[in-house]
């Protein structure tokens, strides 16, 4: 049973609180002391002024609704990707969070009638609750209850596949978990005996909270050893100059199907490359995949599929998850993938880029692609096209030859650049390294020289200054 509730904090006794609510003040004290000569224009800029008004508060309030019902169907996506079967759901709009249950008592009993009714298992909030109210509902309603932190965490933990993974959602659940012991009542307030223990000893709380720190500052010690494993890879990979592109995006925007695809479209003869999976289900992705690709000018770069992100995504998530997401902080270039037939694209930009500023990484170059084009209509895709963004479908292949030359494009710190080089037939070993790692814009022979007309990134080009001052002569 699912239960979403939207607060209207911004309301007051049905009206919103400041200026805009109705004709300013300004504009009745300037109607008030408008002299004849001038009191039609003034009336009619306040009328004006007036009609803006409410035009703006009925889209405003549109635009409410419509990110409240997207809201809704996210939660009911993240309830279904936990393997849940969803019996029914309840709606509550109310001004502001009740302290102790979240939803106000009367709420809460209709909550509990329905779950009787449809014989519900777990009651899903899609808030996130404190102990108390944790502890308040869970002794008013006939089930479990969770909520949205809780239930995300969940669909993590079925889906960590590496060691990894696994510690990284047990180091997220024990963050969540110790503040909200004292919401298990009297269980936790057991006292507690062992040799070497005077009077009445501790609790079974503080005996609990104390293990959970234990355990807490092992997990951490062991994330921050693959850390420390990942920045000795990444050293090695600047000393190879070996760039970083890595995939961020708003969860189920196509991002693991665009990491297979543009592997098959790079590579299309490494049949033995392994692939990600590709699922409709939120979070079907979470431990991270790299792969080598070679780019149209032979650039070698590494990919990175990483997690999606998520509205309102849980600030321990991100910390606990910070070493999946060092793809994202290491990268050189971010391709920021987004779902072009969503009715919420423009909100699913902001709440990725909220996630990467959390990560400090929302300096670093940016390539915006639209997926699903294949599901847009001509003047939809017309429409996009001015905003300077790849349009690409993953699912058909289109658009990945752009993409990919953008990407060549935007590895700003190691640019293309193109040369004229004369290297003599005999050096057999110089003219195979160039034809395997640069792109040959031009050949011709002249006796026993070879002059060659070539575009690579200006590290490759280092190896070849020798045949490029020849040229020069």
């Amino acid at each position: 049973m699912l239960v979403a509730v939207e607060f209207t904090t911004h309301s007051v006794g049905g009206r919103r609180s400041g200026p805009r609510g109705g004709i300013t003040a300004q504009a009745r004290q300037a109607r008030a002391a408008a002299n004849e000569t001038m009191e039609a224009a003034a009336m009619e800029a306040a009328e004006m002024e007036a009609a803006e008004d409410l035009a703006l508060r009925n889209a405003e309030k549109e635009n409410s609704a419509e990110i409240f019902d997207a809201e809704i169907e996210e939660f009911r996506e993240l309830a279904l990707s936990a393997g849940a079967e969803v019996a029914t759901l309840l709606v509550q709009k109310r001004s502001r969070p009740d302290p102790a249950t979240l939803v106000g008592g009367g709420k809460l009993e209709e909550i509990a009638a329905a779950a009787r009714a449809a014989h519900a298992d777990v009651v899903l909030f899609g808030h996130d609750l404190s102990s108390t109210q944790l502890r308040n509902l869970e002794a008013a309603l006939p089930c479990r209850v969770i909520d949205r932190t809780q239930l995300i965490l969940d669909i993590f933990a079925r889906h960590a596949r590496t060691r990894e993974g696994q510690l990284q959602v047990e180091l997220a659940q024990l963050d969540y978990m110790l503040p909200r012991l004292s919401g298990h009542g009297k269980a936790m307030s057991q006292l507690g005996g062992g040799i070497g223990t005077r009077g009445p000893g501790e609790t079974k709380l503080e005996t609990d909270r104390r293990r959970i720190r234990k355990r807490i500052e092992i997990l951490r010690g062991q994330l921050e050893n693959v850390r420390r494993i990942r920045r000795e890879q990444g050293r090695r990979r600047e000393a190879n100059r070996t760039p970083m592109v890595a995939l961020v995006g708003y969860t189920n925007a196509g991002k693991s199907t665009l990491f297979n695809a543009l592997g098959r479209y790079a590579q299309p003869h490494a049949v033995t490359e392994k692939t990600v999976l590709e699922s409709a289900r939120m979070f079907a992705t979470l431990d991270p995949k790299i792969r080598a690709l070679r780019l149209t000018s032979r650039r070698k770069v590494l990919l990175a599929d990483t997690v999606g992100f998520i509205r309102n995504l849980p600030h321990s998530l991100v910390s606990a998850f910070r070493a999946t997401l060092e793809a994202v902080e290491t990268a050189d270039l971010l391709l920021h993938v987004r779902d072009a037939s969503s009715s919420m694209l423009a909100s699913q930009k902001l709440e990725v880029e909220k996630v990467l500023a959390e990560l400090d990484v929302k300096g670093k170059p940016v390539i915006e692609v639209l997926n699903k084009s294949d599901l847009l209509q001509e003047h939809e895709r017309a429409g996009l096209l001015h905003q300077n963004v790849a349009m690409v479908s993953a699912l058909h292949g289109d658009g990945l030859e752009e993409l990919l030359q953008r990407v060549d494009e935007g590895l700003v710190s190691d640019p293309l650049v193109e040369r004229v080089l004369c290297i003599p037939q005999a050096e057999g070993a110089a003219l195979a390294a160039v034809e395997a790692d640069t792109l040959v814009l031009e050949k011709r022979f002249a006796g026993d020289v070879v002059w060659l007309r070539i575009k690579a990134p200006a590290s490759v080009m280092e190896q070849f200054e020798i045949f490029e001052r020849r040229s020069m002569q």
